[in-house]
């Protein structure tokens, strides 16, 4: 198995919109090596964009309990739970990635939540 080309293919088979094809050559790659943090999140989007929220959130909590302050992995999470409908876990990621790094679309999503909490819970 040559991992740099299977995930040069994965990142190949991501940026052509297949995430699927790429969870699929990705997750062997995660697994002989475990600590390659650009291969799980790029596994971690993959399934993001597949739909396959429970591994997306999975790899994005392995990311984070490595790196805390990896804005970017607790970006990703808070879509994915929002993604999920679980937004009151979402807000707090998306909160501290916002604050960690001053980024529009990381500010967007914080006020999507804020607004769908404050909508849901004024009723």
């Amino acid at each position: 198995m040559d991992l740099l080309e299977d995930y040069r293919r994965a990142t190949f088979f991501f940026e052509s919109g297949d995430p699927l094809g790429a969870a699929r050559l990705l997750e062997p790659i995660v697994e002989a090596e475990p600590h390659n943090t650009a291969v799980r999140q790029l596994l971690a989007r993959a399934y993001f964009n597949s739909a396959q929220l429970n591994g997306a959130e999975t790899q994005l909590r392995v990311l984070i309990d490595h790196d805390p302050s990896d804005h970017y992995a607790h970006h990703v999470l808070g879509r994915t739970l929002e993604r999920a409908g679980r937004f009151r876990e979402a807000l707090p990621h998306l909160r501290l990635a916002a604050a960690m790094k001053t980024q529009t679309d990381y500010q967007d999503a914080v006020r999507r939540v804020e607004t769908w909490l404050g909508k849901n819970t004024a009723a």
